[in-house]
């Protein structure tokens, strides 16, 4: 059984991830921890729950879900995994933010690179790793099927889907994979997206005017 701690951090409203174990395992997806403020609320609730975290990944290295990157890895010692194609985001991660207004710093490199062939582990759970490229070239879900739950990143949302205009992306290559790796989950599989509330694949195929 895994559980999922969601937190809404930096200016875009982005929902960073926790997921733990009874046992106390712990991931970090998306850390957009952006203040000081916003790194003590992830850090108290890992305290008071007393959780050891194994390592941090992210769905995609989009400025906004690497926010909190270096953090996470040097408070916790703890290991960052990408997908080996978000190498370039996350190293210019700098000057994106600075696009947008905000003060990034770079994450230390990655410590190794998701294998899209193999689960991810978290204690003795297991997450399936999902390539669903379209939003960014390396975007990736990962999906619980014990818990029924999939976390999309920015790939798919209550009600609507990711942007394609940034580099790397592309609306067909989006829908897509959605469709074909999304969409085949049950219906009663729980949705939690990048941003805004969760959802089912159920409610998003009969309401997502993108896939309807």
């Amino acid at each position: 059984m895994i559980n999922i701690q969601t937190f809404v951090f930096n200016p875009f409203q982005q929902n960073t991830y926790l997921l733990y174990t009874p046992t106390g395992a712990a991931v970090i997806i998306d850390p957009g921890m952006y203040s000081l403020s916003e790194n003590q609320i992830l850090d108290a609730f890992v305290q008071e729950n007393r959780l050891h975290i194994q390592a941090v990944v992210t769905t995609h290295c989009h400025v906004d879900h690497i926010l909190g990157c270096r953090f996470a890895m040097e408070h916790y010692q703890a290991p960052l995994f990408i997908h080996s194609s978000e190498v370039d985001l996350l190293r210019r991660v700098v000057e994106h933010g600075a696009v947008f207004g905000l003060q990034a710093t770079t994450p230390p490199a990655p410590t190794g690179f998701l294998d899209l062939n193999l689960p991810f582990s978290i204690g003795e759970d297991t997450l399936q790793l999902l390539h669903v490229p379209g939003h960014s070239t390396g975007s990736v879900a990962y999906y619980h099927e014990a818990s029924q739950f999939v976390i999309t990143g920015d790939a798919l949302f209550r009600g609507s889907i990711g942007r394609t205009d940034f580099p790397g992306g592309d609306y067909q290559t989006l829908i897509d994979s959605i469709r074909e790796k999304l969409l085949v989950l049950p219906d009663s599989t729980r949705v939690y997206p990048g941003h805004g509330p969760a959802s089912t694949i159920g409610q998003e195929k009969r309401q997502n005017p993108f896939l309807t």
